[in-house]
């Protein structure tokens, strides 16, 4: 069984965390995960509901994206290609797997994020187009929370957030929402009228 990225390098048998028998490459050091010793560790871990948000947040880990990393690859089981999952996290990464056996290949140092993400029970949820479509409203909130941060600056931005959240939460929230667009609008009103051009 040869390294899916530079195809000449043999794996080696490997332990990638306890009870994971899995395959290793000495050069590219990157990891492939067999189907069926992934999905018995799988049924063994925690269960636990991926959380696109966690994308944003930052983790205690070291990672530098692996050269290999965008190179398209071959499943060393069946030689099908391999499918690639966007990891979004900074710096955004891919994670791959055989659409036909459905082992899973991890470059070096994606595991170990994959880990700290909490992804690293459901990988096979990263290749989902429901998983895909969440990951993009994510980042719709992040970068609009960013703009508010920028606009109105860290302070007034954590109040709008909390406030924000609080009214979410609230079964009459909308109340206050309605109240706070009357304030602008009154405001806005008032301005013009005051503006003779």
């Amino acid at each position: 069984m040869l390294c899916p990225k530079d195809r000449k390098t043999p794996l080696i048998d490997t332990c990638l965390t306890e009870g994971l028998n899995t395959k290793h490459c000495t050069d590219c050091k990157g990891t492939w995960l067999p189907a069926a010793e992934y999905k018995v560790w799988q049924k063994r871990q925690p269960e636990g509901e991926l959380d696109p948000a966690r994308l944003s947040a930052p983790l205690d880990v070291e990672f530098v994206q692996a050269p290999y990393d965008t190179r398209a690859a071959l499943c060393p089981e069946c030689g099908a290609y391999l499918a690639r999952a966007r990891v979004n996290w900074r710096p955004a990464f891919y994670v791959e797997r055989c659409p036909a056996c459905e082992g899973i290949w991890c470059d070096h140092g994606e595991w170990a994020v994959l880990e700290k993400l909490g992804f690293h029970r459901s990988i096979h949820t990263l290749f989902s187009k429901d998983w895909q479509v969440r990951v993009r409203k994510q980042q719709l909130i992040d970068q609009e929370r960013q703009a508010i941060i920028e606009k109105l600056g860290p302070e007034l931005a954590e109040k709008i957030f909390i406030l924000t959240a609080e009214l979410e939460e609230h079964p009459k929230g909308d109340f206050g929402v309605a109240y706070l667009m009357r304030r602008f609008e009154n405001v806005r009103n008032d301005a013009s009228a005051s503006d003779p051009y």
